[in-house]
């Protein structure tokens, strides 16, 4: 851990373990992995008694200013997780903390390691816990990936690139990235780390990403579409595939790149 992360870590503990409202520091990401660099923020989640939890939820903007200098700090409801606080103190250091009582810790998709804890008990229940990463549901995504495409070629047809270019960032993160991840047995989590994981596809994701002209957005389309199938054959017999919608898809696209 770098000096930098080590310090607000011990800060933290030495605060929080004098406030009777809190039992436990649990920590996820590239902490819990041992792979923290000069870059990386800090997944923190606080376990606090629920007895509190009124008081916890109403005041974590103060608790948090406790821990160092705060410079920003705001609540998750943008990513649909309210009891997530997102803070920025002075360094800069990136850190973002999760409330949750006792109960809660079993919600987690991933183990993390314990921090500090005012007893064993908080480690016990960890190890109890089968904590499991959700993989992509391949049906969902066959289901919507031709809808998409078909979408992505209306707004090219009347020019609304940067729609088309939003689109494309958008099925990259939900469906291209974890599907590429996921064959590379990593944590199919958007496009993290993917350079790491899968260097030898790197090329052909970067093809997914559009300028704001017409022709790059139409090629990006094609590419993402070509990605896609490709990655999709690892697992055809496990779904239903969707090949009229494929077709339709695809015909239209191909039409209004002739009509540009």
């Amino acid at each position: 851990m770098l000096k930098q992360h080590e310090e607000f870590i011990q800060n933290l503990i030495k605060k929080i373990k004098d406030d009777e409202r809190f039992v436990g520091v649990l920590a996820g990401g590239s902490m819990r992995t041992n792979t923290m660099d000069q870059f990386s923020d800090l997944d923190l989640i606080l376990v606090y008694d629920p007895t509190f939890k009124t008081d916890i939820m109403m005041n974590r903007l103060q608790i948090v200013g406790e821990f160092g200098h705060l410079l920003s700090g705001f609540t998750g409801e943008h990513v649909g997780e309210p009891r997530l606080l997102i803070g920025l103190y002075h360094g800069p250091l990136h850190v973002d903390f999760k409330f949750v009582t006792i109960e809660e810790i079993k919600d987690g998709v991933e183990k993390p390691v314990v921090v500090w804890q005012r007893n064993s008990s908080l480690e016990q229940l960890l190890n109890e816990i089968k904590f499991s990463y959700p993989s992509p549901d391949l049906q969902w995504i066959e289901d919507r990936f031709w809808v998409w495409i078909h979408y992505g070629a209306t707004k090219l047809g009347r020019g609304e690139l940067f729609e088309v270019i939003s689109l494309l960032s958008f099925v990259r993160e939900a469906v291209i990235g974890p599907l590429i991840l996921m064959q590379h047995n990593s944590l199919p989590n958007g496009v993290r780390k993917i350079e790491r994981h899968a260097p030898e596809l790197i090329e052909e994701l970067g093809k997914t990403i559009a300028l704001h002209e017409k022709e790059s957005c139409y090629n990006a389309i094609k590419h993402t579409i070509s990605l896609y199938v490709n990655l999709r054959r690892g697992y055809e017999s496990d779904i239903q595939i969707k090949s009229e919608a494929q077709q339709v898809s695809i015909k239209y696209l191909e039409k209004v790149y002739e009509e540009m």
